[in-house]
């Protein structure tokens, strides 16, 4: 009988110390006898040891108490059987396409109704959005309609593929139904029937169900903001999906000063007119579409301008004109203050970027920015020779989202990859960056990395320290002869920087506060945001709805703007009739799996029985 933890069976030892309780006897007392009695009574003796094993045999109460421990050490080691079972049908997953077009009209309502029919014993719930939401796992039926009562369509583009392949690796082990309900009108990925008759050669079923039938839209498809004379213009697309031509009426407001203003657009059918918005106001301004249609998810344009403060920024190092300072004090929005140590007093400051390329911090400069991230401050730390563990004290150390070693060299370069995608990746080409020099660490366990080497070895990464965060940027800015890289002869060298202050709480790019629905960013640390909906404690944002998000004191305006999610008047039937054509791939699984049935269940039953058996034995006996 196989066991998953043998290790356990080590209790069977206790089976020892009950047979040497039973055993035992009183301590005869010294008489002086004839030693003719004594020899007399040699056989006497032996008889008696005898008796006493054959009444040990005999006892019940030792019985049931050596069963009761042998049962107990083998429950503890998890015995089991292996058999041969069918896949089961009994596991359904339901797909749901929670994308921005499944608002139009009843369509999404129409697909919960649907998805109630099949509901199963056992269920499992997939949104399908920009990335697959898995909101039910393996739970029975009244969970399962509990849960598709308070479902609610959002405002991304459906990755139909990837949800069914989620939905694959929930029925990897015991095979299932699989229920894809959508509208089929677009996706992103790949096709949702090359998914299907890959899940389908798996040995699951896959079923296609359609809802929704094509209506009249009016509505944004693009916008973009840019800075015009000193002030943001916001130039949007609206676009016609009828068969008529339509006067739109537009309705523009500024949320935080109420200013107000009128527009009105004329549009011909399956045609699009533009928008200009100038001088825009700081804070949050919405242009609505005053007419009402099938389609209200893409009839307002939610805009943010952030508003101007003046950002703090100290930038300590013991060598002048750094590429990294070039480019900080190149923002328009941060005030940078050099100097070549850490002040007692760091409030003022809203980042702190350590630079110092020889000259390791001392005791009293890391206790000021110890209480400076305690409280809530953000510091960078740029990768040098005073960070490597022969010269940084402990107690710096332990401040870092890494443990450094020592500078290491590179003859034929190292190169560079993203390990997770955020804004912080965008449009920077890491893998251009040729890095002769770095300095090796150790990714600490509370810490999060960005960007690494082909090894493994950090390059950017942060933590939280106190309230604080602190960022650890692994590609050292030193020029000339004794460069470590040449990121900063790179185009995206400033991008980065201009990225990094605006992720860290600077202003950042306008582009920052207005976002696609679908887009995802990583937080520093788990935070409380406020999104269109309510309010979530996350460390990474799904922005999957449509309106204002406030995230890290910031305003962030998103919208759907997608072409394909808007025309209303596209209709899934070629899906359909694709996915019933019988010429995919030849079943490539076998139609069994090997199930672990487990036995200590049915052990820890036997050895309460017994337990109940003695308590009568010894209750009988009169000794209870």
């Amino acid at each position: 009988m196989p066991f998953d933890n043998p290790l356990a069976l080590a209790g069977l030892v206790s089976v020892i110390p009950l047979i040497l309780l039973y055993l035992l006897r009183p301590k005869p007392l010294q008489v002086l006898v004839p030693s003719l009695m004594f020899l007399m009574d040699i056989k006497e003796e032996k008889k008696r040891f005898y008796t006493s094993i054959t009444k040990l045999i005999k006892d019940p109460l030792f019985l049931i108490q050596l069963l009761v421990l042998i049962l107990l050490a083998m429950a503890a080691a998890s015995p089991f059987l292996e058999t041969q079972e069918a896949l089961s049908g009994e596991h359904t997953v339901l797909i749901i396409d929670a994308s921005a077009s499944m608002q139009t009209d009843s369509r999404f309502s129409d697909a919960i109704a649907k998805a109630e029919d099949y509901v199963s014993k056992k269920n499992s719930i997939i949104l399908a959005e920009s990335t697959p939401v898995t909101v039910l796992e393996g739970e029975g039926s009244q969970a399962t309609y509990d849960t598709l009562d308070i479902l609610e369509a959002k405002a991304t583009v459906a990755d139909l593929s990837s949800a069914i392949s989620a939905g694959m690796r929930l029925l990897s082990d015991e095979g299932g139904n699989i229920v894809v309900i959508s509208d089929f009108t677009s996706w992103n990925g790949d096709d949702p029937v090359n998914a299907m008759k890959l899940a389908e050669s798996y040995g699951l079923t896959v079923q296609f169900i359609i809802v929704g039938n094509d209506a009249d839209n009016v509505g944004f498809i693009q916008g973009s903001i840019e800075a015009v004379d000193g002030s943001y213009t916001y130039t949007g697309v609206v676009k016609n999906y009828r068969n008529s031509r339509q006067v739109v009426d537009v309705d523009i407001k500024n949320l935080d000063n109420g200013k107000t203003n009128e527009a009105s657009l004329t549009i011909p059918a399956h045609s699009t007119k533009q928008l200009l918005i100038t001088n825009l106001g700081t804070g949050i301004t919405e242009v609505r579409l005053t007419d009402d249609d099938s389609l209200m998810v893409d009839n307002i344009a939610y805009i943010s301008i952030p508003k101007v403060s003046d950002r703090q920024l100290l930038y300590v190092t013991d060598v002048e004109n750094l590429p990294s300072q070039v480019a900080l004090s190149l923002i328009p929005t941060i005030q940078l203050k050099q100097i070549d140590g850490v002040p007692d007093d760091l409030s003022k400051y809203s980042i702190v970027v350590i630079a110092n390329k020889e000259r390791a911090l001392a005791s009293n400069e890391i206790s000021s920015l110890n209480s400076y991230l305690n409280n809530g401050g953000r510091a960078v730390f740029i990768a040098s020779e005073a960070l490597s563990t022969e010269n940084a004290k402990t107690e710096l150390q332990e401040l870092l989202p890494l443990i450094p070693e020592s500078v290491e060299d590179a003859d034929n370069g190292v190169t560079l990859e993203v390990v997770q995608e955020t804004r912080l990746s965008e449009d920077i080409k890491y893998e251009e960056v040729a890095m002769y020099q770095f300095l090796n660490v150790t990714e600490r366990i509370d810490s999060t990395t960005l960007v690494a080497t082909e090894e493994k070895v950090p390059v950017l990464a942060y933590h939280s320290v106190g309230d604080g965060t602190v960022v650890y940027f692994g590609i050292n800015d030193i020029t000339g002869e004794n460069a470590w890289n040449n990121f900063h002869n790179l185009p995206e060298y400033p991008v980065f920087w201009f990225k990094l202050a605006g992720w860290l709480g600077g202003t950042g790019s306008v582009q920052d506060y207005n976002l696609k629905t679908g887009t995802i960013s990583a937080l520093a640390k788990e935070q409380d945001i406020e999104t269109p909906s309510g309010t979530e404690t996350v460390t990474r944002v799904l922005y999957d709805q449509s309106g204002v998000y406030q995230v890290a004191g910031k305003e962030i305006a998103v919208n759907l703007y997608n072409d394909r999610e808007s025309d209303t008047t596209l209709e899934g039937d070629d899906v359909i009739e694709r996915s019933q054509v019988n010429n995919g791939p030849e079943i490539v699984r076998a139609s069994s799996y090997t199930a672990k049935n487990y036995l200590d269940i049915y052990m820890i039953i036997i050895v309460f029985i017994l337990v109940i058996l003695e308590l009568l034995i010894i209750r009988k006996r009169g000794e209870l």
